[in-house]
């Protein structure tokens, strides 16, 4: 069994892809929204538990294990399936998305009491970020 070989400067680009959505979406485009739906104001932010660069840190983290993961999921769907070029990174992240993420998401809303909007929008964020990771990994891994 031949080693799977991953592009480290393409996890780190799907990394960087995918906090840059979640920059926008929680920032200029749903970011109102999103501070509705989780009861918080711009003055109540100041006081999280986490300074807004360490939250960003480990937020890069998280997408740094996030791109890697997919990064090899895609290698073994290509060795597996053959080289379908982008939509193999885009079946590829909407199967993680509807399998793992949202799968998880919905326990928030279901047994948390989160409003069902929040899970909309969480959710449409990381279709969004894993749809995009799923392609820039399969076109560059």
């Amino acid at each position: 069994m031949e080693a799977v070989v991953i592009n480290y400067w393409a996890v780190f680009l799907a990394a960087i892809a995918y906090m840059a959505v979640g920059m926008l979406w929680y920032g200029p485009v749903f970011g109102k929204q999103w501070q509705a739906f989780v009861g918080l104001t711009p003055e109540s932010m100041k006081s999280m538990p986490l300074a807004p660069w360490q939250a960003m840190l480990g937020g890069f983290v998280t997408a740094l294990v996030m791109a890697y993961v997919l990064a090899h999921v895609i290698k073994m769907s290509v060795a597996t399936f053959g080289d379908l070029g982008l939509m193999t990174g885009l079946m590829t992240g909407f199967w993680s998305w509807l399998g793992f993420v949202l799968t998880t998401q919905a326990g928030s809303f279901l047994w948390e009491g989160k409003k069902f909007g929040l899970l909309v929008l969480n959710g449409a964020a990381s279709l969004v970020s894993l749809l995009i990771m799923g392609a820039l990994l399969a076109l560059w891994v």
